[in-house]
């Protein structure tokens, strides 16, 4: 079978030799003072140190918030406990007035029978 290029087959090994090789030169690692590595290295560290700063910013607001939440459920328990004191308070004295009024009759009825 001839080929296109009519190479000899020692040619032929020897380009496929180094089309092995230079694929080899391309999948190898960069050692790791590379420049290019360590700049990546590098870029990496800041986005991790960026996604923490974020999720601790996070964290903290959450917490602020969580903390202002349970404040104001205080406030409002504090304010509905007054409300009840303030309901039960009116409550006694509406009570009082009523059995003022009621003696009041029950002395003007014996004053009457009397």
């Amino acid at each position: 079978m001839k080929y296109f290029n009519d190479k000899f087959f020692g040619e032929r090994l020897q380009t496929a030799s180094e089309a092995r090789l230079a694929m080899l030169r391309r999948a190898k690692k960069p050692s790791a003072d590379d420049p290019k590595v360590l700049q990546r290295t590098a870029e990496r560290h800041a986005i991790v140190a960026a996604r923490e700063a974020r999720k601790e910013a996070k964290a903290r607001a959450a917490a602020e918030q969580a903390a202002r939440e349970e404040t104001e459920k205080a406030e409002q328990a504090a304010l509905a406990a007054r409300k009840a004191r303030e309901e039960a308070d009116l409550a006694v004295a509406a009570q009082a007035e009523q059995k003022a009024l009621r003696d009041a009759r029950y002395a003007a009825r014996k004053k009457r029978k009397a």
